[in-house]
């Protein structure tokens, strides 16, 4: 039975679809360490089947709410591996400091990358600062089966200096280089398959975004085409679903099978700040079995659950 067929637990909260391949909004539930388990339940499903979830209307969470709320759908990890957070469970995303106008999927410069991410809406600028998700799963099950071969027999190299962030412009010189230099503090790279297998759903996607920096064993020049050929893929419009946000709004995504990008369509004096908790995964594994492989950097600071790191 594939995920699109399994059953939905019965609750009180209701999952409108709102793409033919990612995205739903769940209504009828409020957030937080007390929800049953039913509707925790419900939510795997949901975020298992549709890849990213949007809750509304959630003002009532706390940072503590949030990170209690985090806790019934896995094991948080530190904020961040290199970027310093001012708060001791979450990771602030604030145009103050960036603007993550890449696609990406969260911190696949590690051996063990994150299987979810729960963001929260704190402050918002006052029009623009939407954030687009595309499914890795979609884009995978789009290619013509010679290009998914080619793709499973190829493997990446990812890390937090990476050359395809020159895109990232038009950002205040000093904040960025400062960003910048905080991200890079502590190197890490690691060689992930370029096609992984779900851990739970058994579904094939596609291992890419802006991490990215060489596929191994062809040229420079062959890895840039070759990254572009499957990361077009990805990003094509029909795989991909757009949230609009409001205050106390709060979205959850698969990291295993989505990218996702913050749109940069606001002037410097307005202020988008969220908040980003991060559940910890397993080493991911390519369809031959092969998993990936650490090359530089000691990610189980990171990766430990809170208050168990090394």
């Amino acid at each position: 039975m594939s995920v699109h067929d399994a059953a939905v637990p019965e609750s009180a909260v209701r999952v409108v679809r709102l793409g033919a391949h990612i995205g739903a909004r769940i209504d009828g539930v409020r957030l937080g360490g007390d929800l049953d388990t039913r509707s925790v339940a419900t939510i795997r499903a949901a975020l298992n089947e549709h890849k990213v979830i949007f809750f509304r209307g959630q003002q009532h969470l706390t940072e503590d709410g949030q990170y209690e709320f985090a806790q019934l759908l896995g094991n948080p990890t530190t904020p961040h591996p290199t970027v310093t957070s001012t708060g001791a469970k979450s990771l602030a995303i604030d145009s103050h400091q960036t603007r993550s106008n890449v696609w990406h999927t969260d911190v696949t410069f590690v051996d063990r990358v994150p299987q979810a991410s729960i963001l929260r809406a704190v402050a918002l600028p006052s029009y623009g600062g939407s954030t687009t998700w595309a499914s890795t799963v979609a884009a995978y099950n789009a290619l013509p089966e010679p290009l998914k071969r080619l793709a499973e027999s190829l493997r990446a190299r990812h890390s937090n200096r990476y050359d395809y962030a020159d895109e990232i412009a038009n950002r205040s010189a000093d904040t960025d280089r400062d960003y910048r230099r905080e991200f890079e503090s502590s190197y890490f790279e690691t060689e992930h398959p370029v096609v992984e297998v779900h851990p739970v759903t058994g579904e094939r996607a596609l291992l890419l975004g802006c991490f990215v920096k060489q596929i191994v064993g062809v040229s420079s020049s062959e890895s840039q085409a070759l990254f572009r050929l499957f990361q077009d893929r990805v990003t094509r419009l029909e795989h991909t679903t757009r949230w609009n946000w409001s205050l106390g709004d709060v979205a959850i995504w698969d990291n295993r099978a989505t990218q996702h990008y913050a749109i940069d369509d606001y002037d410097g004096g307005e202020h988008r700040r969220l908040t980003r908790i991060t559940l910890g995964g397993p080493v991911p594994v390519g369809v031959d079995g092969t998993a990936s492989t650490v090359i530089a950097g000691d990610a189980e600071p990171y990766s430990a659950p809170l208050g168990r790191a090394a």
